[in-house]
Order: structure tokens, then C-alpha cells, then sequence
């Protein structure tokens, strides 16, 4: 049986891109509490790009595990898009893999911070940049943690896929 979580997201294409490229991959996760780590843990081979995650669910975790510094959780909050950026850094850092990614976010039933249900910050921490992407995802929280979920496979997908055509095309033969 292949694994439910694998069909829903291009996981198998990630771990195929990060083998060729010879990187690893991280997670720290909040609102999708470690379902980023499964459904990448959820390909055949991925033990030969996944390093590891952190589920960092509450506050404090944030800034004791994953390293976002507690001035930007005191004023901006959880739910950030700094606070995605600092996790994306520490799973990569904490992890010692190539790229970290970050979630965080309002997965439901209630708004939090004046954050509507839905907003999530996805942080992705490369070997050249970071970056963060804001999503607005609809529905219930198995949705929106699916939604997130997808999203940050594609975009990582995308990202490494576009550090190694780069660094395809500045090699010289």
C-alpha cells in the first residue's frame, strides 16, 4: 500500500532532487506537528536526505529547540513570518542539513494572535538564501495541515531544483 500521505504531495519528486543534488533536509513544524518529516520519512529512500525535525508546537519550544530568538516570539509572535524564517534556520542549523524548513500557523477551529484560521508562514532555509512564503489555505485543520504540508514540498522542491540548476550552470566541463 503506498503510503496515503506520499500520493497527496510530489514527496517522491523532493527526495529524487535532493539525492541528485547530494543535500539534506530538516524540519521544524508547528501547526502541522511533524507531518512534513512523515510524509518526506513516507518515500522509499528517504533516510538518504532526511536529517531529522522538531516538533515545536508550543512557544517555548520554539525559541529552546529550534532556536528562534524570543524577542521576535515576544513581539511578533508564533505565528510570524520571521518566527517561520528562524525555525527554517534552526532545523537546518540544529540538524546540520542543507535546507531547514519552517511552519507555523492558525490550523483551527479558533483565530489566534488576530491571525484568521488558515494563515500559515512557511520558511524554507537554503545553502545560498531564505526565504518565507504567507499562504491563506481554506478548511477544516486536516486540510489546512495538508495544504501547508503540500505547499512546503512543492516550494523546496522548487528551491533546490533551482540552487542546482545554478550550480549546474556555473560549473564549467
Amino acid at each position: 500500500m503506498t503510503d496515503p500521505l506520499v500520493a497527496q504531495v510530489p514527496a517522491a519528486d523532493l527526495v529524487r532532487a535532493l539525492v541528485t543534488v547530494r543535500q539534506t533536509v530538516a524540519t521544524a513544524e508547528s501547526l502541522t506537528a511533524g507531518l512534513l518529516a512523515a510524509t518526506i520519512a513516507g518515500v522509499p529512500g528517504a533516510s538518504a536526505v532526511l536529517r531529522g525535525g522538531l516538533v515545536v508546537y508550543s512557544t517555548d519550544l520554539k525559541h529552546s529547540l529550534a532556536g528562534v530568538d524570543a524577542d521576535v516570539l515576544a513581539t511578533e509572535g508564533p505565528v510570524a513570518a520571521s518566527t517561520a524564517e528562524q525555525l527554517a534556520v534552526g532545523a537546518r542549523s540544529r540538524c546540520a542539513a542543507d535546507w531547514g524548513v519552517g511552519l507555523t500557523g492558525v490550523a483551527g477551529p479558533d483565530s489566534q494572535d488576530g491571525h484568521p484560521v488558515g494563515t500559515v508562514f512557511l520558511g524554507i532555509a537554503g545553502p545560498v538564501h531564505s526565504e518565507v512564503v504567507r499562504l491563506k489555505l481554506p478548511g477544516d485543520r486536516w486540510t489546512i495541515r495538508i495544504g501547508a504540508t503540500r505547499t512546503a514540498v512543492s516550494e523546496l522542491l522548487r528551491c533546490v531544483r533551482e540552487t542546482g540548476s545554478a550550480g549546474r550552470a556555473g560549473r564549467s566541463h
